[in-house]
């Protein structure tokens, strides 16, 4: 038996593979599945500020009433249906600790400055064993410099782990002007890991109605090459864990990413389209290749392809197309 233990933010893993945020971790019955399908963690579906805030102002609208105009009231019945609404997530973790024995983590993303240190202190508390802070606004501010949008991401981070206890990952794009800089410096940071890259609802055109669509909902196996390039330039240096994140859907790019040194992987499109059974297929499959390349345990070849280990790694760098439109044969 090989070993797959590894690590995700830090905490020990019995393999690599860890479902990411999704509708397929937001009932019991979903994550029993996956746990029991040989999932290593999972990452609880995020829990959206935006999305309590619509249903609280949902909720009030509709039982208000003749106290609509009672602000006192009004404020007080605006805490209360919130709170509810962040009770029914901690609840989710409590119950989810209680029925499997891997890692929960949970995921959220705030729109407010101060409720992300909120959000996160009552999740820590209902026992989660990490979180997974889901951070990313698009930079559609032509009047916002690219520091003070870099900034954001350093200020959550450090006022989160001032009075969080248990790991925190950031998930982030990869918009930013100096991506490398912004992720090695992320990586020196208090985050105890980074994952690469979020993926995002796609802008479509329905040209026949002249509506505004979302676009394609899942990966596809060809966008790992992302994640894969700045976690093998990234590994080398980073001081936290890095976990791949979009286009994983085979043992290939599971075994790629750990080459390129990340310390996991995170899949979530290749278990709707497969269903739960995809993770102990990839598994076998990355065991049958151990096996015959000789590797015993994930550390034997984790980062073995990075850009630190390379002779050349100006092709880590290089991404113009001289070598296929310049008539270059070799």
């Amino acid at each position: 038996m090989k070993d797959f233990s590894t690590t995700y933010l830090g905490i020990p893993i019995k393999n690599p593979i860890v479902i990411g945020s999704s509708g397929l971790a937001s009932t019991i019955g979903g994550i029993k599945k996956l746990a029991d399908a040989g999932a290593a963690a999972i990452v609880l579906k995020s829990i959206f500020e935006e999305e309590i805030v619509a249903e609280a102002e949902q909720t009030i609208g509709q039982q208000l009433g003749m106290d609509e105009n009672n602000l006192e009231f009004f404020d007080y019945y605006d805490y209360q249906v919130k709170s509810e609404a962040l009770e029914n997530y901690v609840s989710l973790v409590r119950e989810a600790k209680q029925s499997v024995d891997i890692p929960i983590i949970a995921s959220i993303n705030c729109s407010s400055y101060s409720e992300w240190v909120s959000y996160a202190k009552k999740i820590q508390d209902a026992g989660v064993d990490g979180i997974e802070l889901n951070i990313f606004k698009l930079p559609f501010d032509v009047n916002a410099s690219a520091s003070q949008i870099e900034d954001l991401y350093f200020e959550i981070i450090k006022k989160v782990k001032q009075y969080i206890n248990v790991p925190v990952g950031i998930k982030l794009s990869s918009y930013f002007t100096n991506l490398g800089s912004v992720l090695k410096r992320l990586s020196e940071s208090d985050a105890d890991g980074l994952i690469l890259f979020n993926r995002f609802t796609a802008l479509d055109f329905d040209i026949e109605n002249d509506q505004v669509v979302s676009g394609k909902v899942y990966s596809n196996p060809d966008d790992f090459v992302m994640p894969l390039r700045w976690i093998s330039i990234l590994s080398p240096q980073s001081n936290c864990d890095l976990v791949a994140s979009t286009g994983v859907h085979d043992y290939k790019s599971l075994v790629k990413m750990l080459m390129a040194g990340a310390a996991s992987v995170e899949i979530v499109s290749s278990v709707y389209k497969e269903g739960p059974e995809v993770i102990g297929w990839m598994l076998g499959e990355m065991e049958k290749w151990m096996e015959r390349r000789g590797f015993n345990s994930i550390a034997d070849f984790q980062g073995r392809l990075s850009q630190g280990k390379n002779s050349n790694p100006e092709v880590f760098e290089r991404v113009q197309f001289m070598r296929y439109f310049s008539g270059h044969k070799s």
